[in-house]
């Protein structure tokens, strides 16, 4: 069974979700996560020994008062599969969770299980080809001139294979720390409008930074 159809079992079914304020996990991209409170060690516990499949979601405004409960969550996230694990002291857990598809949430479970679980509609992104792809790739390029060549040496292989909301995906992954602004882009289902906000992003970026000097010997 592919990730994806591993996702699309889940989310008809019964699918783990991990609410944190602090990140957004996109599609074809990876996040590291430190799980060590005990009903989200329960959650990967369980994954681990099944399918490994778990939403990242974003909480509704106002949940700072009621995290230890159950305050509403965003109706848009991120499911995706534990790629690595590794279990460390006192039933933490490291691990590497590999974004597959953005889903809408349908309903919550209720249940005896001490996390969360949903059901959602997979939402895949429509084909998409058209000149915003290739602004995004030069904007790209640009960007790598003026960021340390460690990142720009991983970013760039992967803009210039992906295209579509894959593209805008995992460039957004790459330069936008903000979790709210994430989640703007990972509700943004039209792929034409998220590739140019992406676009616009990148152009920002780009804004304030100097181009790098090159190191080493020069001729």
């Amino acid at each position: 069974m592919t990730a994806q159809e591993r996702v699309e079992t889940a989310a008809a079914r019964a699918l783990k979700v991990f609410p944190l304020p602090s990140a957004v996990l996109f599609p074809h991209t990876l996040i590291p996560l430190h799980i060590f409170e005990p009903r989200y060690r329960d959650m990967v516990r369980d994954a681990l020994a099944g399918d490994r499949v778990v939403a990242l979601a974003q909480l509704e405004t106002g949940w700072e008062g009621n995290y230890e409960g159950r305050p509403p969550m965003q109706p848009i996230m991120c499911a995706g599969v534990i790629a690595w694990d590794e279990q460390v002291e006192e039933g933490r857990y490291n691990i590497l969770l590999q974004g597959v598809s953005r889903i809408r949430m349908i309903s919550e479970l209720s249940g005896d299980k001490s996390y969360r679980e949903v059901r959602a509609q997979v939402l895949a992104d429509h084909p998409y080809q058209g000149p915003e792809e290739e602004r995004l790739r030069q904007a790209v390029f640009e960007l790598a001139g003026r960021v340390p060549p460690t990142f720009a040496e991983s970013l760039l292989p992967v803009a210039a294979r992906a295209g579509g909301g894959m593209l805008a995906d995992v460039v957004a992954s790459a330069i936008i720390p903000e979790a709210e602004r994430r989640q703007q882009l990972l509700v943004e289902l039209d792929v034409k409008r998220r590739l140019e906000a992406v676009l616009a992003d990148v152009g920002e970026l780009i804004a304030r930074l100097q181009p790098m000097r090159p190191s080493g010997p020069l001729n």
